[in-house]
């Protein structure tokens, strides 16, 4: 006679499932811990870890131990978290993968689907807020702070969300939406909307993102906020001085306007006064000749 609770187990419409889960486990174990081919470079898991905890001292100088990093820091947990569930989603079993991917979100504030696909020596920095969508492709030695998403804008089941390279710092409160792609070495400041797709090299700021070429902003080692160049301020400031040299042009140009003007009026009464007196002159000589004529003829 079979236990109760085997019965009772077996009845439920989920039983089947969970053994197929339980057949799987180890399949699932062995394969998060053998090579990966991750961006071009075959690694194993804990390769993977060991690179991912480099780059927390790499890139945070508030990291002191390897023991601290490890059981204090969000940003590992969530890609350590990541990295399994992302072995999960590539054998199908994608509910264990959505399920670990929830758990690590309730744990650390940051979402990162386990569709994502996510290089070496990854650095979230703080991490709250964080959002990482399915179709994400990152790069290697890439830094995300708090606040950023990587969205989509389609609601197609295609790639809908960005692909970003190596060596790209992503701000705080920064938005990358659509499947556009962020090239190598370039910077996102912080809480810019990036709506198309970034050069090498190059650096975005702003609402929507306006990019900032290598050969105006030099290349930085990190995100120097205060050195960044606001490309908006630029424009205003050469528009106003514009303006300036305008308002200079029309002020020179409305005297040298006046002073003709008053030449002119002072040579046109000039003329009329001459006039005025020819005419006085000759009605005295008229006047003159009129009474030498009246005595001629009285005599």
């Amino acid at each position: 006679m079979r236990p109760i609770g085997r019965t009772l187990f077996d009845l439920l419409p989920w039983s089947e499932h969970l053994h197929a889960v339980h057949a799987l486990l180890p399949i699932t174990f062995s394969t998060c811990f053998r090579p990966q081919f991750v961006n071009n470079y075959s690694m194993s898991f804990l390769e993977l870890v060991k690179s991912d905890i480099q780059a927390v001292f790499e890139r945070d100088p508030a990291a002191r131990t390897t023991l601290e990093v490890i059981f204090t820091c969000p940003g590992f947990h969530a890609i350590f978290l990541h990295r399994i569930a992302h072995s999960f989603w590539r054998l199908r079993l994608r509910f264990l993968g959505r399920f670990l991917s929830h758990v690590s979100r309730f744990l650390t504030g940051i979402e990162i689907h386990p569709g994502a696909s996510i290089g070496r020596s990854f650095f979230i920095d703080h991490g709250m807020g964080v959002v990482i969508g399915e179709t994400s492709d990152i790069g290697n030695h890439v830094t995300i702070y708090h606040g950023v998403t990587l969205g989509g804008t389609s609601y197609s089941h295609g790639k809908r969300h960005p692909t970003i390279g190596d060596n790209v710092i992503l701000g705080a409160g920064s938005k990358v939406l659509g499947p556009l792609t962020i090239g190598d070495n370039s910077k996102i400041g912080a809480n810019s909307v990036v709506i198309v797709d970034v050069p090498q090299n190059s650096t975005v700021v702003g609402i929507p993102g306006k990019i900032v070429t290598k050969e105006e902003y030099p290349v930085y080692p990190g995100l120097e906020h205060n050195r960044i160049p606001d490309p908006e301020e630029r424009i205003v400031t050469s528009l106003m001085e514009r303006v300036k040299e305008l308002e200079t042009r029309i002020e020179s140009l409305e005297h040298d306007g006046g002073a003709h003007e008053k030449g002119a009026h002072e040579e046109g009464t000039g003329g009329v006064d001459a006039e005025v007196e020819v005419k006085e002159a000759g009605g005295k000589a008229g006047m003159d000749k009129r009474r030498g004529l009246k005595a001629v003829k009285s005599k």
